[in-house]
């Protein structure tokens, strides 16, 4: 009797520990075929590229290098266009934020 509910007993740990296995295998983050998702396959990338880079250098690259590629936001856009209409004024400053503010 001992045997049989020894067995009953490992067998329930094994069917067990194996569905959980099973259900467990991918990791957060990752899509379903275990490939790496465009956002940590730039992070690998840029984490390449920044080498020997420490401290505020490191993190200063890591910011330019992530959001690369990104549209930029409608208050970044008005900062450089502000900055680049430096010295224009009235009409031509006018027409200059315009374009700049639409492209």
């Amino acid at each position: 009797m001992k045997q049989l509910i020894t067995l009953s007993a490992a067998l329930a740990l094994a069917i067990s520990t194996s569905a959980f296995a099973t259900s467990h295998k991918e990791a957060p983050g990752m899509a379903a075929s275990g490939a790496m998702t465009k956002q940590q396959s730039k992070m690998g990338d840029c984490n390449k590229e920044a080498g020997d880079k420490k401290g505020d250098e490191r993190k200063a690259f890591m910011k330019t290098c992530l959001s690369a590629g990104k549209p930029m936001t409608q208050q970044d856009k008005m900062k450089k266009c502000n900055t680049d209409a430096t010295g224009k004024k009235g009409d031509d400053r006018k027409a200059f934020m315009k374009e700049c503010l639409s492209a």
